[in-house]
């Protein structure tokens, strides 16, 4: 294929990104020398004596040891000290964001360490993974486009995690490297301006994430597409002239299989709302992530392999975006699913469920054990609980239960809303099986209760990360823009998927 010079080349997606590759980061006895090393300090308790200064003092310079907190003390020779504040946290989460603060206020510094006086309860492999994502995660930023980047890439990182075994704390290093990697490949296809990365793109960017990281690919063309009966996608993408694309991504472990997994995700390379265009406002800017679902599962699975993940994973990437034209999609118009099922389209920019309902027929098909998809779906999910929170519905309290579990302990914070059948007679049409919009209010339930009709039984969980997708700030171990949510709690999910046979 030829590109134009105004393609972002796959290859940048291929390798790990830079701050991944740049950083060494490691366990050490005794920090080295380092541009700037922080301590760690809760509201209570010792501070540490290198810091030079009592606990009176720091709170008299504005430092309480509150959560996120950073006060530099330059010194009249080696590295600047950051005091950093864990507030009363006392777990994993408190230490990525502390990890997260110290980066972010050591910006300029290419080699930083980070001395922790004290783990409490928490074990070294968790305590060394969080505080490797929080690093990496918070100097993320998106350069690609930039004749000349504007940050410092990190050089090297140094732990020293007092009382800690070294074997341990190296191992959960490993683990935060590739679950930070995940994230940032994540953010990365989310950032990409949708000029740069179609649906097209998207193909050949899985394709060369699969020989890098140890997965298998299958790309089906419109051909293909339309041979499939995929007729939501096909809808979507009438009014494009760039073609859709069905992106089938399958990892195997290396032993005995624990369960099949399925994962969907929406991939609308940009949304301009169709016929029921969008307004030209911040939101509509933002678009270019309406593929974050389907970037957050294409990069789960670089992180199957190298975490040595048991279950056997199956993904669908849907991807096209959703333009207005003579030849698009149109209200009113009734659309034909691989599965049979009609759908009377009601509004345009109710898209993604159109695409994504295909994906559902598909993955029973292929005799998954359970679905997760994930998907920046409706505007609802972000005015009930804004920009933090991803609502989760599901037919299935178990597999709700593990993807909850999983989120939290990435620190993805999601919430359970209820799958409200009684709202179901608000998607009834007069002329097809199914409309593609419900009423007024209930828009994130009436959207999952729109793809639980074409789940069926398969035990099913959903993440609607239309307000989680991007911030508008740095804010812990988010960075401004793209978040990658999602990609390391699918990770999560899939490290400990099992199913009783």
């Amino acid at each position: 294929m030829t590109r134009s010079p105004n393609k972002l080349i796959p290859a940048t997606f291929t390798a790990v990104p830079s701050v991944a590759t740049t950083a060494e980061i490691a366990v050490v006895a005794n920090l080295g020398e380092l541009d700037a090393v922080g301590v760690l300090i809760g509201t209570e308790g010792d501070v540490p004596t290198e810091l030079g200064l009592d606990r009176d003092a720091l709170t008299r310079a504005g430092f309480t040891g509150a959560a996120g907190a950073t006060l530099c003390l330059p010194q009249g020779s080696g590295p600047l000290l950051v005091a950093v504040g864990t507030g009363t946290g006392q777990g994993p989460e408190a230490l990525r964001d502390a990890a997260s603060a110290f980066t972010r206020a050591t910006a300029r510094f290419a080699r930083i360490g980070l001395r922790v006086p004290t783990l409490g309860a928490i074990e070294v492999k968790a305590a060394a993974q969080a505080l490797t994502e929080g690093v990496i995660l918070a100097r993320y930023r998106f350069t690609v486009l930039q004749a000349k980047a504007k940050d410092v890439p990190l050089q090297r990182v140094e732990f020293r995690l007092d009382g800690a075994t070294t074997g341990d704390a190296e191992a959960g290093i490993q683990i935060g490297i590739v679950m930070a990697r995940a994230g940032t490949i994540a953010r990365d296809l989310c950032n990409t301006p949708a000029g740069h990365l179609t649906a097209t793109d998207m193909a050949e960017v899985a394709i060369e994430l699969g020989g890098h990281f140890g997965f298998n690919v299958e790309v089906f063309n419109k051909e293909q597409i339309i041979e499939m009966g995929c007729g939501g996608l096909l809808g979507v993408n009438a009014g494009s002239t760039e073609e859709p694309r069905i992106v089938k991504l399958r990892y195997a472990p290396a032993g005995e299989e624990t369960g099949h997994l399925g994962l969907v995700g929406k991939g609308i390379m940009y949304d301009s709302g169709g016929i029921s265009l969008k307004p030209s406002d911040p939101m509509h800017l933002l678009m270019k992530m309406d593929m974050g679902g389907a970037a957050s599962v294409l990069a789960a699975f670089t992180a199957f392999r190298a975490l040595e993940v048991n279950s056997a994973v199956s993904g669908w990437l849907m991807c096209t975006d959703n333009m207005p034209s003579g030849s698009a999609y149109k209200l009113g118009d009734v659309l034909t699913t691989r599965s049979g099922k009609t759908i009377e389209v009601k509004n345009t920019d109710a898209e993604g469920r159109l695409v994504m309902c295909d994906a559902m027929t598909l993955a029973n098909e292929d005799n998954v054990d359970a679905i997760i998809d994930i998907a920046t779906l409706t505007g609802a999910a972000l005015m009930a609980l804004g920009e933090l929170t991803a609502p989760v519905f599901g037919n299935d309290q178990a597999i709700v239960d593990r993807v909850t579990a999983a989120a939290a302990t990435c620190d993805e914070q999601v919430w359970q809303l209820p799958l409200e059948k009684k709202y179901r007679a608000q998607l009834d049409s007069d002329i097809a099986d199914i409309s593609n919009l419900g009423g007024k209010y209930a828009g994130a339930t009436t959207a999952a209760l729109f793809l639980a009709d074409f789940v069926g039984d398969t035990p099913w969980a959903h993440l609607d990360i239309a307000g989680t997708m991007q911030s508008d700030s740095d804010d812990g171990w988010r960075s401004k823009g793209a978040t990658g949510f999602g990609a390391r709690t699918l990770i999560e999910v899939a490290r400990h998927f099992r199913i009783t046979r």
